[in-house]
């Protein structure tokens, strides 16, 4: 008996040492000979990468690091991450990684918690860039700019190459320096399906009744009017009703990102300004001259929250979902909505996010060829008649990696190397091909992105384009992201339920915003805490210079459209639209 239990515990011994003992050069090679292709390196720069991650884990792991956690949202590329490069990671390293997958609002519920404890839940988190102004603000992220130049320097991949990376610039403080490393990214498009936009009879119809060509709308007006053509004069493709729009609607955390994600922006209620608007931003917040210390949301404060433009905003985002799209919309969250323009009977959709790409080019929908190909297309999303060039297009969500700066070091270095690892040249080729986020110039200009760039409806062209640098995620004006988001659903469900009318809403709404940033003044902030501004007639900010913008006379100018052709030629010169 008492020789089974020796034994028994020697198996469970060698079980957990198992993925230590066996980790090396050999798992390496048959990772990257089965899994990490295609990639932008060659196979000896491949093994050399993980010779390197090897050294590094073994340093940790002779400290006595033996596992990880992780977290993120759950969207196929972080899925990816959880089921097949965790393993890797673990194979390779002998560093074992649980890899968590939870909705985006418990990810930030998570995070708030830990903030407010000083306990990291996790060693690792991957959180949108939108929460950059917050983790300034409260001090309690680490700064990786002053890390891989510092105690991570040991910890730090030779091939990082961060200049690679496209979306650093969302990831840096007012300061300067970078304090999260982007995971993927995804934009907030314009989507269409391009075979019924090529049809002479609906092209001919459109044009006799418009005056202007169907195409690719550029501005809020002509999307407008194609949504009214589709859905009150085509009605039926094929026997089946056909729609000029999608949208949704539920009382949700997820209607919060409907508008927080840039609709006031595309709009036109923020300044001009990349890659958000200044002093003004897409949430309306007003900064002072430093560029970093909110004063308010209400115009009122100088804010503009509640100013015209973003009550136009409102306006517009109810009036098409009842008008136009299938009834059931107004009733249904992101997560029900999204997979609705692959049934086939939505003709466009102003808010679309490429995330949904791989979801949309599966063989036997009914909007993809026999021959795999799409019958959609993305494209630039139009802008409202308050925009002006020089804004901010529209979103794009960049999930990064955070850490928090008093954790345990080891695990701290140890989750950094995995956030490496799956970010690495090594992996993220094949990571891109999989979820369709690209987070490196070398991968999206890769012969691998060529040769999908037929099935996949425009995203490689986007993302070779200068358009996509104007499509950026939540700036630095927002002082407390878990906090300030949670106000926005609430208000916008009470517009599209009739409870309020959308200036009441927004009315609400920048008051709301306003009491949250005056609690936080008073609390006080590691650095930049909002000072809000005082109270003053709207009539003292409204103008036509700057935001927030006084109401035009005409809101509805004429419909303009484009050819996507003609666009995509655009691109390839150089130009955004």
């Amino acid at each position: 008996m008492k020789m089974r239990y020796t034994a028994l515990a020697f198996a469970a011994a060698a079980l957990v040492a198992g993925q230590s003992a066996w980790a090396g050069e050999p798992e390496a090679k048959k990772w990257v000979d089965s899994e990490f292709q295609p990639s932008t390196l060659n196979k000896d720069q491949q093994m050399a990468e993980m010779k390197w991650f090897i050294d590094a884990a073994a340093k940790l792991k002779a400290r006595g690091v033996k596992d990880i956690s992780v977290v993120s949202e759950t969207i196929t590329t972080h899925e990816y991450e959880s089921k097949t490069l965790a393993k890797a990671f673990s194979e390779i390293t002998g560093i074992t990684v649980k890899h968590d997958l939870i909705q985006e609002g418990d990810v930030v519920e998570k995070l708030q918690t830990s903030m407010q404890s000083g306990k990291s839940i996790y060693d690792g988190w991957i959180t949108d860039s939108d929460l950059i102004g917050t983790h300034y603000r409260y001090g309690k992220v680490m700064n990786l700019t002053d890390y891989m130049g510092g105690a991570g320097k040991e910890f730090t991949n030779p091939g990082l190459d961060l200049k690679d990376f496209i979306g650093t610039k969302f990831t840096t403080g007012p300061d300067g320096k970078l304090y999260q490393l982007p995971d993927q990214q995804f934009a907030n498009l314009y989507w269409f399906r391009a075979d019924l936009f090529a049809r002479k009879d609906l092209k001919d119809k459109f044009k006799a009744k418009y005056g202007y060509e169907l195409g690719v709308p550029l501005n809020w007006s002509a999307y407008e009017d194609i949504a009214e053509f589709f859905t009150n004069d085509v009605k039926n493709i094929d026997g089946k009703a056909i729609y000029g729009h999608m949208d949704y609607g539920k009382k949700d955390p997820s209607l919060g990102w409907r508008f927080t994600d840039a609709w006031l922006s595309m709009a036109g209620t923020a300044d001009i300004g990349a890659p958000n608007g200044l002093p003004i931003d897409e949430w309306g917040i007003r900064v002072a001259a430093d560029k970093c210390t909110p004063v308010g949301a209400s115009v009122e404060r100088g804010g503009a929250t509640n100013s015209p433009a973003a009550v136009y905003a409102l306006t517009k985002y109810v009036d098409w979902m009842k008008k136009y799209a299938p009834k059931e919309a107004s009733g249904m969250t992101f997560g029900e909505a999204g997979p609705v323009p692959a049934q086939g009977q939505i003709a466009q959709q102003i808010f679309w996010y490429t995330a949904f790409t791989a979801d949309m080019t599966k063989k036997g929908l009914p909007v993809v060829n026999a021959d795999g190909t799409p019958k959609w297309r993305m494209a630039p999303g139009p802008n409202g008649p308050y925009w002006k060039q020089g804004m901010q297009n529209g979103y794009q969500d960049v999930g990064s990696w955070t850490f928090f700066k008093d954790h345990d070091a080891n695990k701290t270095a140890a989750a950094w190397l995995y956030a490496q690892f799956v970010t690495a040249k090594t992996t993220s080729l094949k990571k891109t091909t999989v979820g369709l986020t690209p987070i490196r110039e070398s991968d999206i200009q890769s012969k691998a992105m060529t040769d999908l760039a037929p099935k996949l409806g425009g995203l490689v062209e986007f993302y070779r384009s200068p358009a996509r640098v104007a499509w950026s995620p939540t700036g630095t004006n927002v002082p407390d992201y878990p906090k300030l988001a949670q106000l926005w659903w609430k208000n916008v469900a009470q517009a599209v339920t009739g409870e309020k009318t959308p200036q009441g809403a927004m009315d609400n709404l920048a008051k709301e915003m306003d009491d949250v940033m005056a609690r936080l003044e008073r609390a006080g902030m590691a650095q930049c805490a909002p000072k809000l501004n005082k109270k003053e007639d709207p009539k003292k900010w409204l103008s036509d210079k700057a935001a927030p913008w006084a109401k035009l006379a005409n809101e509805k100018p004429k419909g303009e459209t484009i050819d996507y052709d003609k666009l995509l030629g655009a691109w390839k010169e150089g130009r955004v639209r």
